[in-house]
């Protein structure tokens, strides 16, 4: 019956596909010259130019033939007068195994530098690190985090197999952590990264598992009677809530990492459904029909009484709030078409962030300027990612098989 095989990390043979649509409001003229003095100084910048491209909020003006190093005079009339605000240029030496890459950044109308950094790791290490400049470059143009560093996580289903795959924010370098011919559904980051909770079909029915990422070694840690579902970290990495169906119906609980502590949040005639956890830790999102149709409502985590949050349509499900709580995302259902849909929390107003006709799945980026979620396209199981003004998308498509069940990773550092 159990046919789940531990991957620990192990490459898979397929890398995601990026395609991208739309751009911002607002759009930052940035040159972004190879780095000098290595040959990998071209793949280092096409890395960060390939990051900035795809939140459409940067028009890349074209530096071929900069030959800059972190050394140089930079001529700041010169690359404004080429329609560059910005501009990123760096430097690589090597030496044994070892690559130290610097990089500077610089504002052509001002005439100074923005920021400057030493970076060091191994060839492998060289795409990490072309991320983490990337990161720096967004934050210092926008004031917001960047999120190139980061990962997700999703399913992919080819024929009878499923696999619980990471990789990094872009598709690329994905790993296989699990295998198996049995379901895999709802995996969640850990609020540190290093570890997954998700749902395993293995033993013949859904049980919550987690998973330390480094070294593969796992539990179950709700294995009671009855479904196991829907886990959902706390922001301390103490607790999770999960859905049980132990005493007959769907209820949410909670209960601690290690598998004890299990406490019952509240008591619903009807089915309760998909917790989340506020950003402050001390009320959950979920989904009920205790109202006559699927909606969002909030309840302490203490318990107590349940307030509704959504309003808008007859069907709104797979609630989470942002990281800043100001904005709530959710699949609805309009005209049959399952959505994305994106709520302010403080004025109630409501957007439509997709098409359909199946859009499932949502989760925010850890800075909450975009979105992750499972889409149709083309007859095709694909992941998306679009802003949250609905402007920029990104369609990031497997070559073969289903893909399905995203979340997106915390920030790491």
């Amino acid at each position: 019956m159990a046919a789940a095989c531990l991957m620990a990390g192990k490459q898979a043979q397929a890398q995601l596909r990026v395609d991208i649509s739309g751009v911002g409001a607002t759009q930052y003229p940035i040159a972004i010259a190879d780095f000098s003095g290595s040959g990998q100084g071209q793949a280092v910048g096409d890395v960060i130019r390939a990051d900035l491209s795809r939140t459409g909020q940067f028009q890349l003006i074209n530096a071929t033939g900069a030959n800059l190093s972190t050394e140089s005079s930079v001529s700041y009339d010169e690359w404004r007068s080429r329609g560059a605000d910005y501009l990123a240029y760096g430097s690589i030496t090597q030496s044994g195994d070892q690559y130290s890459v610097s990089y500077r950044l610089v504002d052509s109308v001002r005439k100074s530098q923005l920021d400057g950094v030493a970076f060091t790791g191994t060839q492998k290490e060289l795409r990490r690190i072309s991320h983490q400049i990337a990161d720096r470059i967004y934050q210092k143009i926008t004031g917001v985090r960047g999120v190139f560093s980061t990962r997700i996580a999703y399913v992919l289903q080819t024929g009878n197999t499923y696999e619980l795959q990471i990789a990094d924010a872009d598709g690329q370098n994905p790993q296989v952590m699990l295998r198996s011919r049995q379901s895999i559904i709802s995996p969640a980051w850990s609020p540190d990264g290093k570890r997954l909770a998700y749902v395993s079909f293995e033993s013949g029915k859904p049980v919550v598992y987690l998973q330390t990422l480094a070294t593969g070694q796992r539990f179950p840690v709700a294995n009671f009677k009855g479904n196991n579902s829907a886990p959902a970290w706390s922001p301390n990495g103490q607790q999770l809530a999960i859905v049980l169906s132990r005493d007959s119906i769907s209820q949410i609980y909670t209960i601690n990492a290690d598998g004890s502590g299990l406490r019952r949040v509240m008591r619903s005639p009807l089915i309760d459904t998909e917790p989340s956890f506020t950003p402050d830790g001390g009320s959950l999102i979920f989904t009920s029909d205790r109202g006559g149709s699927p909606q969002t409502y909030k309840v302490p985590v203490s318990g107590g009484e349940a307030q509704r949050i959504t309003f808008n349509g007859s069907y709104n499900v797979s609630p989470h709030l942002s990281p800043d709580a100001s904005n709530l995302v959710y699949v609805t259902r309009r005209g049959g078409a399952f959505r994305i849909a994106l709520q302010n929390m403080s004025s109630g107003s409501e957007q439509l962030l997709t098409n359909g006709p199946d859009d499932q799945s949502p989760s925010f980026a850890p800075n909450g300027m975009q979105i992750l979620y499972s889409s149709i396209q083309g007859g095709r199981s694909v992941l998306a990612v679009v802003s949250i003004d609905g402007r920029v998308r990104q369609t990031l498509s497997a070559l073969n098989g289903k893909v399905r069940e995203p979340t997106w990773g915390p920030f790491t550092n």
